[in-house]
């Protein structure tokens, strides 16, 4: 949906905040208990919203969006990961572990992986925790979150559902149009879910300006180099009071660099099998 036509259906738009906000109060609020994090949102996370973490290409997103999915876990949530940046579940599991010091196999029970196969028609369960999907595909995508969704257990905090490199699905030449369409529709229509999507301002902006208008939660994150450093700030959070104050990222410059490195590679040969798409 255009700017112009969310304008002009301001009834509509009226009734979805009015339930949006029903959901925040009746779901309740979800904090971190990490410091840094609870300073600028004291309040908390809101359950079952969606929360888009943006940023210029090599500005951390992801490793933000993990170090929300560590606290996650630690809390007893569940988390269906779809790393899209990484041709693997290995790689994620090492980010993390750099990272937030995570070892995500301590909760093999509460995760599963999607990992991103365009050489497949729909899906394959892999095992337990991995399942390939060609998630270029919107009808694909659905049927995927449904069916880990349907796997993992539902309890306190919930299922999160964590996104990044999202931008990637876009440049699919058949599906580039359609998937943002259900990415779009996911995040206008969730009452289920608590999602995070990292995004890169650095391509597709147009439409990365969209999903940054109708997220719940909106971060931006940003770098600086020598030495590498990574800060966040946050410019939305549905329903409550935070700080907007840019706050730095406590990651050593030394696991910044090896994470990038590790993402760049791994992109490079993410992205030329979904332009094949």
């Amino acid at each position: 949906m255009s700017k112009k036509s969310r304008k002009e259906n301001g009834l509509s738009c009226n009734v979805k905040n009015s339930r949006k906000e029903f959901k925040n109060t009746y779901y309740g609020i979800f904090k971190t208990g990490i410091r840094w994090i609870d300073d600028v949102i004291p309040e908390g996370l809101p359950l079952k919203s969606t929360t888009v973490i943006t940023g210029p290409g090599g500005s951390g997103k992801p490793l933000i969006g993990e170090i929300f999915v560590t606290a996650w876990l630690k809390k007893g949530g569940s988390v269906i990961f779809m790393s899209l940046q990484y041709p693997g579940s290995e790689f994620v599991a090492e980010s993390i572990k750099s990272v937030t010091g995570l070892n995500i196999n301590d909760y093999k029970e509460k995760i599963i992986f999607l990992q991103l196969d365009t050489g497949i028609s729909e899906y394959q369960e892999v095992n337990k925790s991995l399942i390939l999907a060609n998630l270029v595909k919107p009808e694909v995508w659905e049927k995927v979150l449904n069916l880990a969704s349907a796997k993992l257990p539902d309890e306190e905090p919930g299922i999160l559902i964590f996104c990044s490199a999202l931008n990637l699905l876009l440049f699919s030449p058949t599906y580039g149009d359609v998937i943002f369409e259900k990415i779009k529709s996911t995040i206008e229509t969730n009452t289920t879910k608590t999602y995070i999507f990292s995004v890169s301002t650095s391509a597709k902006a147009e439409e990365i300006s969209q999903l940054e208008e109708i997220a719940d939660n909106l971060i931006l994150s940003r770098s600086e180099k020598l030495p590498f450093q990574l800060f966040m700030k946050v410019l939305k959070i549905r329903g409550v009071s935070y700080t907007s104050a840019e706050v730095q990222v406590p990651i050593s410059p030394k696991i910044l660099e090896h994470i990038k490195e590790m993402a760049d590679h791994s992109r490079s040969k993410v992205l030329p099998a979904i332009l094949k798409t």
